[in-house]
Protein backbone atom coordinates (compact mmCIF):
# COMPACT_ATOMS: atom_id res chain seq x y z
CA UNK A 1 0.00 0.00 0.00
CA UNK A 2 0.97 3.45 -0.93
CA UNK A 3 2.50 5.35 2.38
CA UNK A 4 3.93 2.47 3.98
CA UNK A 5 7.37 2.57 4.52
CA UNK A 6 9.70 -0.72 4.14
CA UNK A 7 13.63 -1.48 4.86
CA UNK A 8 15.67 -4.17 3.98
CA UNK A 9 18.30 -5.57 6.74
CA UNK A 10 21.73 -5.99 6.18
CA UNK A 11 24.62 -7.59 7.26
CA UNK A 12 27.82 -6.02 7.33
CA UNK A 13 31.27 -7.18 8.04
CA UNK A 14 34.08 -4.94 9.94
CA UNK A 15 37.56 -5.33 10.15
CA UNK A 16 39.00 -4.31 13.25
CA UNK A 17 42.80 -4.80 14.39
CA UNK A 18 43.81 -6.30 17.72
CA UNK A 19 46.90 -7.55 19.32
CA UNK A 20 50.02 -8.43 17.32
CA UNK A 21 48.67 -9.03 13.59
CA UNK A 22 45.45 -10.43 14.51
CA UNK A 23 42.62 -9.51 13.60
CA UNK A 24 38.89 -9.85 14.65
CA UNK A 25 35.52 -9.62 12.65
CA UNK A 26 32.08 -7.57 13.92
CA UNK A 27 29.34 -8.78 12.32
CA UNK A 28 26.67 -5.88 12.23
CA UNK A 29 23.34 -5.59 11.30
CA UNK A 30 21.63 -2.38 9.93
CA UNK A 31 19.02 -1.02 8.27
CA UNK A 32 18.54 1.19 4.99
CA UNK A 33 15.22 3.46 4.92
CA UNK A 34 12.93 2.64 2.92
CA UNK A 35 14.47 -0.09 1.07
CA UNK A 36 13.31 -3.04 0.17
CA UNK A 37 14.01 -6.60 -1.75
CA UNK A 38 12.52 -5.30 -4.35
CA UNK A 39 14.71 -1.72 -4.44
CA UNK A 40 17.85 -4.16 -3.94
CA UNK A 41 16.76 -6.25 -7.31
CA UNK A 42 16.34 -2.72 -9.26
CA UNK A 43 19.44 -1.49 -7.61
CA UNK A 44 21.49 -5.08 -8.78
CA UNK A 45 20.21 -5.04 -12.14
CA UNK A 46 20.81 -1.21 -13.01
CA UNK A 47 24.54 -1.45 -11.30
CA UNK A 48 25.83 -4.87 -12.94
CA UNK A 49 23.79 -4.34 -16.07
CA UNK A 50 23.20 -0.99 -16.87
CA UNK A 51 26.20 1.16 -16.05
CA UNK A 52 28.43 -2.61 -15.78
CA UNK A 53 30.08 -0.85 -12.93
CA UNK A 54 33.86 -1.72 -12.94
CA UNK A 55 36.33 -1.77 -9.63
CA UNK A 56 37.64 2.01 -8.98
CA UNK A 57 35.46 3.54 -10.94
CA UNK A 58 33.37 7.04 -10.18
CA UNK A 59 29.58 6.55 -10.58
CA UNK A 60 27.46 9.82 -10.76
CA UNK A 61 23.68 9.73 -9.80
CA UNK A 62 21.04 12.49 -11.00
CA UNK A 63 18.17 12.26 -9.16
CA UNK A 64 14.56 13.88 -7.35
CA UNK A 65 14.53 14.30 -3.28
CA UNK A 66 12.09 11.68 -4.22
CA UNK A 67 13.91 8.98 -5.38
CA UNK A 68 16.51 8.78 -1.98
CA UNK A 69 15.40 4.91 -1.24
CA UNK A 70 16.11 3.76 -4.59
CA UNK A 71 19.62 6.22 -4.41
CA UNK A 72 20.51 4.49 -1.31
CA UNK A 73 20.18 0.92 -3.03
CA UNK A 74 22.15 1.87 -5.81
CA UNK A 75 24.79 3.39 -3.80
CA UNK A 76 25.01 0.05 -1.48
CA UNK A 77 25.11 -2.19 -4.46
CA UNK A 78 28.15 -0.22 -6.82
CA UNK A 79 30.28 -0.27 -3.54
CA UNK A 80 30.06 -3.43 -2.92
CA UNK A 81 30.86 -4.27 -7.16
CA UNK A 82 33.46 -2.23 -6.63
CA UNK A 83 33.01 1.41 -7.07
CA UNK A 84 35.42 3.69 -5.76
CA UNK A 85 32.63 6.63 -4.84
CA UNK A 86 29.53 7.53 -5.61
CA UNK A 87 28.69 11.14 -6.23
CA UNK A 88 24.62 11.95 -6.58
CA UNK A 89 23.34 15.43 -7.09
CA UNK A 90 20.14 15.80 -6.24
CA UNK A 91 17.03 17.85 -7.97
CA UNK A 92 13.75 19.56 -6.43
CA UNK A 93 10.93 20.58 -9.34
CA UNK A 94 9.91 22.70 -6.74
CA UNK A 95 13.04 24.44 -6.40
CA UNK A 96 13.35 24.73 -10.03
CA UNK A 97 9.62 26.12 -9.76
CA UNK A 98 10.59 29.09 -8.02
CA UNK A 99 13.34 30.04 -10.12
CA UNK A 100 10.84 29.67 -12.89
CA UNK A 101 8.07 31.82 -11.29
CA UNK A 102 10.59 34.66 -9.60
CA UNK A 103 13.65 33.80 -10.87
CA UNK A 104 15.46 36.52 -13.61
CA UNK A 105 15.06 35.37 -17.07
CA UNK A 106 19.09 35.59 -17.56
CA UNK A 107 18.57 32.93 -14.78
CA UNK A 108 17.18 30.57 -16.92
CA UNK A 109 19.89 29.02 -18.65
CA UNK A 110 22.40 30.10 -16.04
CA UNK A 111 24.45 27.12 -15.00
CA UNK A 112 27.08 27.28 -12.49
CA UNK A 113 30.43 26.18 -12.89
CA UNK A 114 30.60 23.23 -10.89
CA UNK A 115 28.02 21.59 -12.55
CA UNK A 116 30.17 21.62 -15.89
CA UNK A 117 33.37 20.87 -13.98
CA UNK A 118 31.97 17.88 -12.18
CA UNK A 119 30.20 16.56 -15.86
CA UNK A 120 33.48 17.34 -17.32
CA UNK A 121 35.94 15.86 -15.13
CA UNK A 122 33.72 12.71 -14.70
CA UNK A 123 34.12 12.09 -18.43
CA UNK A 124 37.69 12.50 -18.33
CA UNK A 125 37.80 9.93 -15.49
CA UNK A 126 35.89 7.23 -17.23
CA UNK A 127 32.82 7.60 -14.91
CA UNK A 128 29.39 6.20 -14.82
CA UNK A 129 26.36 7.84 -14.64
CA UNK A 130 22.77 7.28 -13.75
CA UNK A 131 20.15 9.29 -14.36
CA UNK A 132 16.84 8.68 -12.60
CA UNK A 133 13.50 10.28 -13.65
CA UNK A 134 9.63 9.85 -12.59
CA UNK A 135 6.63 11.90 -14.31
CA UNK A 136 6.78 15.12 -16.27
CA UNK A 137 6.15 16.82 -12.94
CA UNK A 138 3.51 19.31 -14.79
CA UNK A 139 1.01 19.86 -11.57
CA UNK A 140 4.73 21.36 -10.09
CA UNK A 141 4.78 24.02 -12.92
CA UNK A 142 0.74 24.30 -13.74
CA UNK A 143 0.11 28.31 -14.11
CA UNK A 144 3.50 29.03 -15.08
CA UNK A 145 4.17 30.44 -18.58
CA UNK A 146 5.76 27.59 -21.07
CA UNK A 147 7.81 29.02 -23.03
CA UNK A 148 9.95 30.02 -19.54
CA UNK A 149 9.46 26.38 -18.46
CA UNK A 150 11.09 25.12 -21.28
CA UNK A 151 13.54 27.22 -21.27
CA UNK A 152 14.95 26.40 -18.08
CA UNK A 153 17.57 24.00 -18.14
CA UNK A 154 21.34 24.28 -16.92
CA UNK A 155 22.60 24.14 -20.94
CA UNK A 156 25.92 24.21 -20.26
CA UNK A 157 25.75 20.90 -17.79
CA UNK A 158 23.50 19.31 -20.16
CA UNK A 159 25.93 20.36 -23.01
CA UNK A 160 28.77 18.69 -21.15
CA UNK A 161 26.43 15.11 -20.60
CA UNK A 162 25.66 15.39 -24.39
CA UNK A 163 29.43 15.06 -25.58
CA UNK A 164 30.17 13.01 -22.85
CA UNK A 165 27.79 10.42 -24.20
CA UNK A 166 28.36 11.65 -27.73
CA UNK A 167 31.77 10.64 -27.28
CA UNK A 168 31.34 7.63 -25.81
CA UNK A 169 33.46 8.28 -22.66
CA UNK A 170 31.47 7.23 -19.63
CA UNK A 171 29.13 4.21 -19.48
CA UNK A 172 25.93 5.19 -18.39
CA UNK A 173 21.94 4.35 -17.42
CA UNK A 174 18.37 6.23 -17.25
CA UNK A 175 16.25 4.19 -15.46
CA UNK A 176 12.71 5.64 -13.31
CA UNK A 177 11.31 5.56 -9.96
CA UNK A 178 7.61 5.23 -9.06
CA UNK A 179 6.81 8.12 -6.78
CA UNK A 180 2.79 8.63 -6.11
CA UNK A 181 3.20 12.14 -7.60
CA UNK A 182 4.32 10.01 -10.93
CA UNK A 183 1.06 7.31 -9.95
CA UNK A 184 -1.22 10.28 -10.22
CA UNK A 185 -0.07 11.38 -13.85
CA UNK A 186 0.04 8.16 -15.34
CA UNK A 187 -2.80 6.07 -13.28
CA UNK A 188 -4.99 8.64 -12.66
CA UNK A 189 -4.72 7.61 -9.02
CA UNK A 190 -1.61 7.94 -6.50
CA UNK A 191 -1.70 4.44 -6.23
CA UNK A 192 2.49 3.46 -6.34
CA UNK A 193 2.51 -0.22 -6.07
CA UNK A 194 0.50 -0.16 -9.10
CA UNK A 195 3.33 1.94 -10.97
CA UNK A 196 5.50 -0.16 -9.26
CA UNK A 197 4.45 -3.10 -10.66
CA UNK A 198 3.93 -1.52 -14.30
CA UNK A 199 7.51 -0.29 -14.10
CA UNK A 200 8.32 -4.20 -12.77
CA UNK A 201 7.05 -5.62 -15.50
CA UNK A 202 9.11 -3.28 -18.42
CA UNK A 203 12.17 -3.66 -16.44
CA UNK A 204 11.73 -8.12 -16.03
CA UNK A 205 12.08 -7.75 -12.65
CA UNK A 206 8.93 -10.28 -12.25
CA UNK A 207 11.73 -12.73 -13.94
CA UNK A 208 13.91 -14.69 -11.67
CA UNK A 209 16.56 -13.68 -13.27
CA UNK A 210 16.10 -9.92 -14.53
CA UNK A 211 19.59 -9.82 -16.03
CA UNK A 212 19.89 -12.99 -18.41
CA UNK A 213 16.09 -12.05 -19.45
CA UNK A 214 17.80 -9.10 -20.34
CA UNK A 215 20.14 -10.99 -22.02
CA UNK A 216 17.55 -12.80 -24.12
CA UNK A 217 16.06 -9.42 -25.10
CA UNK A 218 19.00 -7.69 -26.09
CA UNK A 219 20.08 -11.13 -28.67
CA UNK A 220 16.32 -10.76 -29.75
CA UNK A 221 16.75 -6.80 -30.54
CA UNK A 222 20.58 -7.30 -32.11
CA UNK A 223 19.04 -10.01 -34.68
CA UNK A 224 16.67 -7.16 -36.04
CA UNK A 225 20.09 -5.10 -36.02
CA UNK A 226 21.06 -7.65 -38.41
CA UNK A 227 18.70 -8.10 -40.80
CA UNK A 228 18.50 -3.89 -41.00
CA UNK A 229 21.80 -3.78 -41.92
CA UNK A 230 21.64 -7.06 -44.29
CA UNK A 231 18.67 -4.88 -46.25
CA UNK A 232 20.93 -1.57 -46.83
CA UNK A 233 17.81 0.49 -46.96
CA UNK A 234 18.24 4.09 -48.65
CA UNK A 235 15.22 5.44 -46.67
CA UNK A 236 12.61 5.00 -43.82
CA UNK A 237 8.47 5.88 -45.17
CA UNK A 238 6.00 6.28 -42.75
CA UNK A 239 2.11 6.53 -43.43
CA UNK A 240 -0.56 6.62 -41.29
CA UNK A 241 -3.54 9.12 -40.00
CA UNK A 242 -2.05 12.57 -40.26
CA UNK A 243 1.84 10.86 -41.22
CA UNK A 244 3.31 11.07 -44.48
CA UNK A 245 7.23 11.21 -43.88
CA UNK A 246 10.53 10.60 -45.95
CA UNK A 247 13.60 10.00 -44.40
CA UNK A 248 17.02 9.23 -45.53
CA UNK A 249 19.39 6.94 -43.78
CA UNK A 250 22.77 8.06 -43.99
CA UNK A 251 24.92 5.16 -46.21
CA UNK A 252 27.26 4.39 -43.47
CA UNK A 253 25.04 4.30 -40.74
CA UNK A 254 24.18 0.97 -38.80
CA UNK A 255 21.08 0.05 -37.07
CA UNK A 256 22.25 -0.57 -32.95
CA UNK A 257 19.99 -1.54 -29.96
CA UNK A 258 19.95 -1.50 -26.62
CA UNK A 259 23.84 -2.49 -25.73
CA UNK A 260 26.30 0.04 -25.98
CA UNK A 261 30.32 0.24 -25.32
CA UNK A 262 32.82 3.31 -24.14
CA UNK A 263 35.74 4.12 -26.37
CA UNK A 264 37.41 1.96 -23.40
CA UNK A 265 35.40 -0.92 -24.11
CA UNK A 266 32.76 -1.17 -21.08
CA UNK A 267 29.66 -2.50 -22.06
CA UNK A 268 26.49 -0.84 -20.59
CA UNK A 269 23.17 -1.36 -21.28
CA UNK A 270 22.04 2.73 -21.63
CA UNK A 271 18.24 2.78 -21.41
CA UNK A 272 16.35 0.35 -18.87
CA UNK A 273 13.93 -0.34 -20.08
CA UNK A 274 14.67 -0.65 -23.63
CA UNK A 275 13.12 -1.81 -26.77
CA UNK A 276 13.63 -0.36 -30.28
CA UNK A 277 16.40 -0.41 -33.16
CA UNK A 278 18.03 2.70 -34.04
CA UNK A 279 19.97 4.38 -36.39
CA UNK A 280 20.87 8.32 -37.16
CA UNK A 281 19.48 9.47 -40.41
CA UNK A 282 20.99 12.08 -42.39
CA UNK A 283 20.06 15.50 -41.48
CA UNK A 284 19.29 16.89 -44.65
CA UNK A 285 16.95 14.14 -45.92
CA UNK A 286 13.24 14.64 -43.79
CA UNK A 287 10.32 15.35 -46.04
CA UNK A 288 6.70 15.67 -44.82
CA UNK A 289 4.47 15.79 -42.04
CA UNK A 290 4.16 13.45 -39.02
CA UNK A 291 1.91 13.58 -36.21
CA UNK A 292 2.58 12.11 -32.55
CA UNK A 293 0.81 9.24 -31.24
CA UNK A 294 1.23 9.93 -27.73
CA UNK A 295 1.49 12.64 -24.86
CA UNK A 296 5.26 13.67 -24.92
CA UNK A 297 6.44 14.78 -21.01
CA UNK A 298 9.36 17.69 -22.01
CA UNK A 299 10.56 19.53 -19.26
CA UNK A 300 8.13 19.97 -17.21
CA UNK A 301 4.93 20.25 -19.41
CA UNK A 302 3.35 18.07 -21.34
CA UNK A 303 3.07 17.90 -24.99
CA UNK A 304 -0.44 16.77 -26.78
CA UNK A 305 -1.54 16.44 -30.56
CA UNK A 306 2.17 17.05 -32.05
CA UNK A 307 2.39 18.01 -35.73
CA UNK A 308 5.53 18.60 -37.24
CA UNK A 309 6.39 19.48 -41.01
CA UNK A 310 9.71 19.31 -42.62
CA UNK A 311 11.05 20.43 -45.98
CA UNK A 312 14.75 19.62 -46.92
CA UNK A 313 15.31 18.25 -43.10
CA UNK A 314 14.13 21.20 -41.32
CA UNK A 315 11.25 21.42 -39.43
CA UNK A 316 9.19 24.16 -40.88
CA UNK A 317 5.76 24.16 -39.19
CA UNK A 318 5.12 22.94 -35.09
CA UNK A 319 0.94 22.61 -34.68
CA UNK A 320 0.16 21.20 -31.01
CA UNK A 321 -3.09 20.70 -29.03
CA UNK A 322 -1.13 21.72 -26.16
CA UNK A 323 2.44 22.49 -24.66
CA UNK A 324 3.78 24.40 -28.53
CA UNK A 325 5.80 26.75 -26.70
CA UNK A 326 7.66 23.55 -25.22
CA UNK A 327 8.44 22.39 -28.26
CA UNK A 328 9.53 25.31 -29.78
CA UNK A 329 11.64 26.37 -26.98
CA UNK A 330 13.36 23.07 -27.16
CA UNK A 331 13.91 23.20 -30.72
CA UNK A 332 14.85 26.85 -31.22
CA UNK A 333 17.88 25.92 -28.93
CA UNK A 334 20.44 26.18 -31.92
CA UNK A 335 20.49 25.80 -35.59
CA UNK A 336 20.16 22.09 -35.37
CA UNK A 337 17.19 21.94 -32.96
CA UNK A 338 15.42 21.50 -36.05
CA UNK A 339 16.61 18.61 -37.61
CA UNK A 340 16.11 14.29 -37.05
CA UNK A 341 18.68 13.25 -34.93
CA UNK A 342 17.58 9.72 -34.64
CA UNK A 343 15.04 7.17 -36.15
CA UNK A 344 13.56 4.13 -33.80
CA UNK A 345 11.87 1.21 -34.74
CA UNK A 346 9.18 -0.82 -31.93
CA UNK A 347 7.20 -2.98 -31.86
CA UNK A 348 3.84 -4.95 -29.96
CA UNK A 349 6.18 -7.12 -28.24
CA UNK A 350 7.91 -4.26 -26.23
CA UNK A 351 7.12 -4.86 -22.43
CA UNK A 352 6.63 -0.98 -21.88
CA UNK A 353 3.56 -1.58 -24.13
CA UNK A 354 1.92 -4.60 -23.07
CA UNK A 355 1.48 -2.25 -19.58
CA UNK A 356 -0.97 -0.16 -21.45
CA UNK A 357 0.17 2.64 -19.56
CA UNK A 358 1.32 6.11 -21.19
CA UNK A 359 3.79 6.89 -18.54
CA UNK A 360 4.42 10.50 -19.32
CA UNK A 361 8.00 9.83 -19.07
CA UNK A 362 9.66 9.15 -22.54
CA UNK A 363 12.04 6.80 -21.17
CA UNK A 364 9.48 4.04 -21.13
CA UNK A 365 7.07 5.93 -23.44
CA UNK A 366 9.40 5.89 -26.19
CA UNK A 367 10.02 1.82 -25.72
CA UNK A 368 5.98 1.48 -26.22
CA UNK A 369 6.12 2.75 -29.83
CA UNK A 370 8.22 3.76 -32.54
CA UNK A 371 9.66 7.22 -32.13
CA UNK A 372 11.71 9.78 -33.72
CA UNK A 373 14.32 12.83 -32.48
CA UNK A 374 14.75 15.73 -33.08
CA UNK A 375 18.22 17.13 -32.44
CA UNK A 376 21.33 15.56 -31.99
CA UNK A 377 22.28 12.90 -33.34
CA UNK A 378 23.81 9.49 -32.21
CA UNK A 379 27.40 9.30 -33.53
CA UNK A 380 27.68 5.09 -32.55
CA UNK A 381 25.69 4.29 -35.05
CA UNK A 382 28.54 5.11 -37.23
CA UNK A 383 31.24 3.12 -35.88
CA UNK A 384 34.54 4.25 -34.20
CA UNK A 385 34.29 7.95 -36.22
CA UNK A 386 35.14 10.89 -34.58
CA UNK A 387 32.52 12.75 -33.42
CA UNK A 388 33.43 15.46 -36.39
CA UNK A 389 33.39 12.98 -38.74
CA UNK A 390 30.13 11.48 -38.12
CA UNK A 391 29.12 15.11 -38.62
CA UNK A 392 30.54 15.30 -42.10
CA UNK A 393 28.62 12.24 -42.82
CA UNK A 394 25.49 13.80 -42.81
CA UNK A 395 24.76 13.01 -38.60
CA UNK A 396 22.88 16.10 -37.04
CA UNK A 397 24.50 18.44 -34.64
CA UNK A 398 22.43 19.87 -31.30
CA UNK A 399 22.50 20.36 -27.80
CA UNK A 400 19.24 18.66 -27.62
CA UNK A 401 17.50 15.67 -28.62
CA UNK A 402 14.28 14.95 -27.63
CA UNK A 403 12.10 11.69 -28.73
CA UNK A 404 8.62 11.84 -29.95
CA UNK A 405 6.39 8.35 -30.32
CA UNK A 406 4.52 8.40 -33.35
CA UNK A 407 3.85 4.44 -33.96
CA UNK A 408 0.57 2.86 -33.85
CA UNK A 409 -1.55 0.29 -35.29
CA UNK A 410 -2.70 2.65 -38.14
CA UNK A 411 0.90 3.44 -39.01
CA UNK A 412 2.70 1.84 -41.48
CA UNK A 413 6.38 1.87 -41.74
CA UNK A 414 8.80 0.61 -44.60
CA UNK A 415 12.23 0.25 -45.36
CA UNK A 416 13.20 2.10 -49.02
CA UNK A 417 15.57 -0.38 -51.29
CA UNK A 418 18.49 1.52 -53.34
CA UNK A 419 16.14 0.96 -56.60
CA UNK A 420 13.35 2.77 -54.55
CA UNK A 421 11.26 -0.15 -53.99
CA UNK A 422 9.37 0.12 -50.12
CA UNK A 423 9.52 -3.28 -48.06
CA UNK A 424 7.29 -3.92 -45.06
CA UNK A 425 8.86 -3.72 -41.32
CA UNK A 426 6.20 -2.53 -39.26
CA UNK A 427 1.83 -3.21 -39.77
CA UNK A 428 -0.36 -2.83 -36.96
CA UNK A 429 2.37 -2.40 -35.04
CA UNK A 430 3.76 -5.63 -35.32
CA UNK A 431 7.36 -6.49 -36.55
CA UNK A 432 7.14 -8.17 -40.46
CA UNK A 433 10.36 -7.50 -41.40
CA UNK A 434 12.83 -11.09 -42.43
CA UNK A 435 15.97 -11.35 -43.91
CA UNK A 436 16.47 -10.45 -47.58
Amino acid sequence: MAGIVRTARRRVVLRASGSGSSERRIVQTITLPGVNSRLEKYAQLVVRTGINVRAGQLVLVEADVEHTPLVRAIAEEAYAAGARYVDVNYRDPWVRRAQIAGGPDESLEFTPEWMSDRVNRAAADGAALIGISSGSNQDVYDGLDLARVGRARHAEAERAWLKAVTNREVSWALIGCPTERWAQEALGEPDIERLWDAVAHTLRLDEADPAAAWDERLNQLDERTRILDGRAFTGLRYRGPGTDLSVGLIPEAKWMAGRDTTRQGQAHVANLPTEEVFTSPHKHSTQGTVRSSMPLALRGGVVEGLELTFKDGVCTDIRAERGADLVIADMDIDAGGRRIGEVALVDSSSRVGETGVVFKNTLFDENAAAHIAWGDGISWTLGDRSVEDAHAAGMNESDTHTDFMVGCDELEIDGVAADGSEVAILREGRWVLESG
